[in-house]
């Protein structure tokens, strides 16, 4: 019985980790997605300034 009580209080702890880590990985990953977008933006001004 404690047993039991015990392994469902881990499982809980661990699931709202991995909530948190997902949570903080979508915003990592969409600051990455503008940096990459940024990046794109400066690659296509630099080419169009070289063709001119």
């Amino acid at each position: 019985m404690l047993w039991g009580i015990f392994v469902r209080n881990f499982a809980s702890s661990i699931l709202v980790w991995l909530m948190i880590a997902v949570l903080a990985g979508c915003n990592t990953v969409s600051g990455f997605g503008k940096d990459v977008q940024k990046l794109g933006r400066k690659m296509e001004e630099a080419a169009d300034r070289r063709n001119r």
